[in-house]
């Protein structure tokens, strides 16, 4: 029998966090095999708000309202907004192709196939950043236009009947009345790249709605992300709050990698697989070099910081979760040696401890079949936070920022 996933007493939120999971699902090396991801996306949500690791660039978070806005326009009835919004959406990255994008495009290899469209994949980061200002999930959205549609009506009739009374319509947009205006022949024409007015309306909305976070300050402050692999190797002086999150963010990606390479060292020689053996064994040794390299700053680490930092941001993480870390920890701490501490039977015990307790009997380390289907790589590569992602939208913003609209 076929599994499934369904959607009950989920928030919107947690949905999307899952939709997330399902798409990262067939890339191998970013799965998360040991459930690090409440930690993870812990900081990421702190750090990057309103991001997820299946966006591409941040002009995404005009297209969306300028689709739905024409639709809106048009008044395209409930119950066909959702095919006819698909159409544009296709179209929009078939006009994007024809203008010579490519990095970045969603749906430009699977075009009419496409499962996830854009306004799904940045209907919740437009809530955070304020510029989607209806208060519900995409599905809710479509449902609603109808009487949207009916009330907008209703209320014209009653200016024209109370002519020079002023009437109160913020209930009557769905998104952002400042919102800069697509053009006449939307999606003709369109790139990815941000004029001036669209790049500083992403950074005012960031600003105003995220004003803590590291990616509101990177715009604000026109930091060059660079090509730099983690936001801890910018060479910027951060404020000392996110210096601090940053940091905790850092140790726990730096340290954790280990577990994640011994998950898939302990696969390979269950699998007899010499050349990946060799391959995680090498990882090892790095991390271990790196780890023991800031082994003085990392055992004077404030455990108990992070995780107030952690459940600040995701009371959700599980508890089982927080030991794993702890236990991980201690092993890897209990001496200079770390690549040597993460190879002993104590810690192998703990990672595959933590699949089985995960996946119960579809544990690949005590489940041959599902360790067949093993490819050489599951989990393998280290937390990044989100910054891949985040990076690129910002490096967006702040190229706009620096634009010649008149060019």
């Amino acid at each position: 029998m076929a599994s499934t996933f369904t959607w009950l007493d989920y928030s919107e939120y947690e949905r999307r966090k899952m939709l997330d999971v399902i798409e990262l699902f067939g890339e191998k090396t970013t799965r998360d095999e040991l459930g690090l991801g409440g930690i993870r996306d812990a900081f990421a949500d702190l750090l990057f708000p309103g991001t997820s690791t299946v966006q591409t660039r941040a002009k995404y978070f005009l297209f969306v309202p300028w689709l739905y806005q024409s639709l809106e326009k048009k008044r395209t009835e409930s119950a066909k907004v959702g095919l006819r919004g698909r159409k544009l959406e296709i179209e929009l990255a078939r006009q994007l192709e024809l203008a010579g994008e490519t990095d970045g495009v969603i749906g430009l290899v699977a075009k009419e196939k496409l499962q996830r469209l854009p306004s799904n994949i940045y209907w919740q980061g437009l809530s955070q950043w304020g510029i989607r200002t209806f208060a519900g999930s995409q599905e809710e959205y479509h449902r609603s236009l109808d009487l949207f549609y009916r009330r907008q009506r209703a209320r014209r009739d009653s200016r024209h009947e109370h002519e020079g009374e002023t009437a109160d319509e913020d209930d009557l947009h769905n998104w952002h009345a400042g919102l800069p205006p697509a053009s006449a022949a939307f999606p003709m024409g369109e790139t990815l790249s941000l004029s001036r007015e669209e790049a500083a309306y992403l950074r005012e909305r960031l600003v105003t709605h995220c004003p803590q976070s590291l990616l509101a300050w990177l715009v604000r402050e026109h930091v060059d992300v660079g090509d730099a692999s983690y936001v801890w190797e910018l060479e910027v002086e951060l404020p000392a709050t996110l210096r601090k999150q940053v940091a905790h963010g850092r140790n726990f990606s730096e340290v954790l990698h280990g577990a994640q390479l011994l998950y898939n060292l302990i696969l390979a020689e269950q699998r007899d697989w010499s050349e990946k053996i060799e391959a995680y064994r090498e990882e090892l040794q790095e991390w271990g070099s790196l780890v023991s390299g800031r082994l003085d700053e990392l055992q004077s680490w404030n455990r108990t910081e992070f995780w107030r930092i952690v459940y600040q941001s995701n009371p959700r993480v599980s508890s089982r979760a927080r030991s794993f870390v702890q236990s991980w920890l201690d092993l890897i701490f209990v001496s200079p040696e770390a690549a040597a501490n993460a190879a002993a039977r104590p810690a192998r015990q703990l990672v595959e401890n933590r699949e089985a307790q995960l996946k119960r009997g579809l544990a690949r380390v005590r489940n041959e079949r599902a360790r067949e289907l093993w490819n050489g790589a599951a989990g393998a590569a280290q937390l990044d936070l989100r910054w891949g992602s985040a990076r690129r939208i910002a490096a967006d913003i702040l190229a706009g920022l620096e634009a010649d609209d008149d060019a």
